[in-house]
């Protein structure tokens, strides 16, 4: 999901605007972490930017993006870029109880 989404609307008052924002950014996640994980992956994770616009945006976390979006609402931005990536990732190997107790 690439997007450059606006802050206003001629229409829907600003709160409600947002909220359906937050809600179509959840259930594209939502919808992407349910597809088929490739063979030998464990997981999907997202690489995520946000920003004023393509060009200024920066690296967030997933958990992070509403507190941007409630920033630019704050700033008055009359809109936002929003880049969401997914990737299937492995968990990595867990150490193995003696190698855990060797290295305290």
């Amino acid at each position: 999901m690439k997007k450059t989404i606006a802050l206003t609307h001629p229409k829907l008052q600003p709160a409600r605007l947002v909220d359906s924002i937050k809600y179509d950014i959840k259930k594209y996640l939502k919808r992407e972490r349910n597809k088929t994980l490739p063979e030998g992956m464990d997981y999907w994770t997202f690489d995520c930017r946000f920003g004023a616009s393509e060009d200024a945006a920066e690296e967030v976390y997933t958990s992070e993006i509403n507190k941007h979006i409630d920033a630019a609402v704050a700033q008055e931005l009359p809109e936002f870029y929003v880049e969401i990536l997914a990737r299937a990732c492995n968990h990595g190997p867990r150490p193995s109880v003696t190698e855990a107790d060797d290295e305290a």
